[in-house]
Parts: structure tokens; C-alpha cells; sequence
């Protein structure tokens, strides 16, 4: 029964071929090269550079975190999120991060002192996503019970709460300038909202699945989403207005600009439906391009990155030189990111 399984879905696969666009051969590109592979101890969550670029924070679903300094990429420190890690940011002068996990709190680490200053709690439920206000006074958070919390710092006793989403979020974003916040969810929808005055904004419509990454242009003129149907969509930060769909052939489960704002990373799984499936019965398929570079200028894609199984994480260094990805196969990789020769 299971090889006549197997059979079939090598010939649909061989039908189906390759799922998403080729990389462009003109105009301006980048070329990325693997330059480490760093194993976790579960399937790896996040990783987030310092604001001055040097130091990288890592964690996975074990709840080991670990500090390494960009200079030499060794590792610094290690502190563990009791009950497994979900996502982190460091505080703006570098010296705390914060760590957010699977029992709903949020951790305070002093790095200096490698131990925890402060824990917010809101939720009993996983929290899948957090992100800091520019200027470095709001915590926004989100997750499994579809609710957004936005604390103060300087008095984090209640936070905020943002209701609208009617599933978990997985994305919040601060617009660059602090005055907006996005997020994105398993409802479908992206949202906007006034994160000054602590209300909603604008639901926008497009995704006809689950939208599960997000990211605003440095210079908060665009809003990236990726999601479960296969697509990136740019949006017109200002008011949602879409401008841009490109399809990606397979499941989007991150998205992150370059901080000079010309490349949008992606991350996802590695193959199309077909191939995935087989890819998960037999093991086969080999590494499928699940990291991918798109031109923002035209929605180009011009490099695509080999991963062996689904990628939850891209993220830029601040100066653009390195990529971070990281996934279910219980690895982080970082790559080395150049111009490519015309």
C-alpha cells in the first residue's frame, strides 16, 4: 500500500516539477553564501542582532538561549527561558533582551549579570511574537489567545490590549516611526493600529490563508506580509493600499527587509504541496530553495537560499552583510550577503 503511495506521488511530483519562480539573471542581484551552521537543542525559533550589530541572540523551543558576538561568532553567554523560547528582542542600548515563551510570559535578562530583572505576564497562553517601539518604551506582544498587549516599561503593571484578531497572532510590528503598529494572524487578515492611542485602525483583506510573517520597510513606506497560501503582499503602509502580490509557490512563514530596504528575505517550507508531502514520507526531495531574496524594485526574485525542511526565521545584520535563517531541522545558518556580479 505505501509503496504504491509512494509511487504516485513520485509521479505527480515529476509532473508537477519545481514550485515558484526562477531567480532573475539581470539587473541588481544578490548572491548569498553558507558561512556556519550552528546546531539547537530543538527546533529553532528566532534570532535578533543587537542594535549596534554585535551581538546575535538565538533560541529554540528547548528555551536555550545563546548570546554570540558577531566579531568572531563565538558564543558569550547562555541563559535558558524556562519551558521553551518563542521569540526575542534586545532592549535598545544592547545591554537586556527580552524572551518571550510557551508558558505566556515575557523574560528581562541583564546580560551583564546573565539573570532575569523583570517578568510580564498577560496571558496563560504561548506567546508567539514580540517587538519593541523605536524608542524603546512600548513592549508589544502576541499569540495563541488572539490577543495583542502593548506594556508600558516605565509602568508595566497593565498593559494594553488590542482585540480584534479572532485566532492566534504570530506577527507584530512597530512601524519605524513608533506610531503604528501591524499585526498579522491565522484569521487571514493583517491589521493596523494606532499604537499612540491604543486602537484599531484598518483590517486588510488578501490573504486567503493563514498570515504568519511581517515587516516594515526602514523607511515605514511599505508593509510586507507572507502566508500559508503561498504569497507575499506589499501593502502601502500609509493606508494598506495593496501594491504588490508575488507568488511564491509554497508556504511563506517569515518575512524580513534588508536594511538598506532593496531585498525582502522569505522563509518557508522548503518544497510545493506534493513535494512536501513526499518529503515527509520518505525523507527525499533533498534541500529545496525554502530561503528566497526578492527585489523590491520589481518583485524579482533573485536568489534562493537550500534549507531541508521548513524555515521559521530571516533576519538581516544591521549592516546587510549576513543572513540568519533558522528552522525545524534544529539548525541556524548564517550566510554570508554580497552583490552579485553582473
Amino acid at each position: 500500500m505505501r509503496s504504491n503511495l509512494v509511487l504516485a506521488l513520485s509521479l505527480l511530483l515529476s509532473a508537477c516539477g519545481s514550485s515558484g519562480p526562477a531567480p532573475v539573471m539581470s539587473g541588481p542581484r544578490v548572491q548569498a553564501a553558507l558561512a556556519a551552521v550552528w546546531p539547537a537543542a530543538a527546533p529553532a525559533r528566532q534570532a535578533v542582532f543587537s542594535p549596534d550589530g554585535t551581538l546575535l541572540a538565538m533560541t529554540d523551543a528547548s528555551g536555550a538561549i545563546s548570546i554570540r558576538s558577531t566579531g568572531d561568532w563565538k558564543t558569550m553567554a547562555e541563559l535558558n527561558h524556562p519551558g521553551g523560547a518563542t521569540a526575542l528582542h534586545f532592549t535598545n542600548d544592547g545591554k537586556r533582551l527580552f524572551s518571550a515563551g510557551y508558558d505566556g510570559t515575557i523574560r528581562e535578562w541583564d546580560l551583564a549579570q546573565k539573570e532575569v530583572v523583570q517578568i510580564l505576564k498577560g496571558s496563560s497562553a504561548t506567546l508567539w511574537t514580540i517587538d519593541l517601539s523605536p524608542d524603546g518604551q512600548r513592549l508589544a506582544t502576541g499569540g495563541e489567545d488572539a490577543i495583542i498587549r502593548i506594556w508600558n516599561l516605565d509602568n508595566p503593571a497593565r498593559p494594553a490590549e488590542l482585540r480584534g484578531h479572532t485566532r492566534n497572532i504570530w506577527e507584530v510590528r512597530f512601524s519605524p516611526d513608533g506610531k503604528r503598529l501591524a499585526s498579522c494572524s491565522f484569521d487571514y487578515s493583517v491589521r493596523l493600529w494606532d499604537a499612540e492611542h491604543d486602537r484599531a485602525l484598518k483590517t486588510l483583506s488578501g490573504h486567503k490563508q493563514s498570515c504568519v510573517g511581517l515587516d516594515y520597510s526602514p523607511d515605514g513606506r511599505i508593509l510586507a506580509s507572507g502566508g500559508d497560501d503561498s504569497t507575499i503582499r506589499l501593502w502601502r503602509a500609509s493606508d494598506g493600499a495593496p501594491l504588490r502580490t508575488i507568488e511564491n509557490g509554497r508556504h511563506v512563514d517569515k518575512v524580513a527587509f534588508s536594511p538598506d530596504g532593496q531585498w525582502l528575505a522569505s522563509g518557508g517550507h522548503p518544497h510545493g504541496g506534493v513535494g512536501e508531502l513526499w518529503h515527509q514520507l520518505t525523507g527525499g526531495g533533498g534541500d529545496g530553495d525554502a530561503v528566497r531574496i526578492w527585489r523590491i524594485s520589481d518583485g524579482a526574485l533573485v536568489a534562493g537560499l537550500p534549507h531541508p525542511d521548513d524555515t521559521y526565521l530571516v533576519t538581516f545584520s544591521r549592516d546587510g552583510r549576513w543572513l540568519v535563517t533558522s528552522g525545524e531541522d534544529n539548525r541556524f545558518r548564517l550566510w554570508r550577503i554580497e552583490r552579485a556580479k553582473a
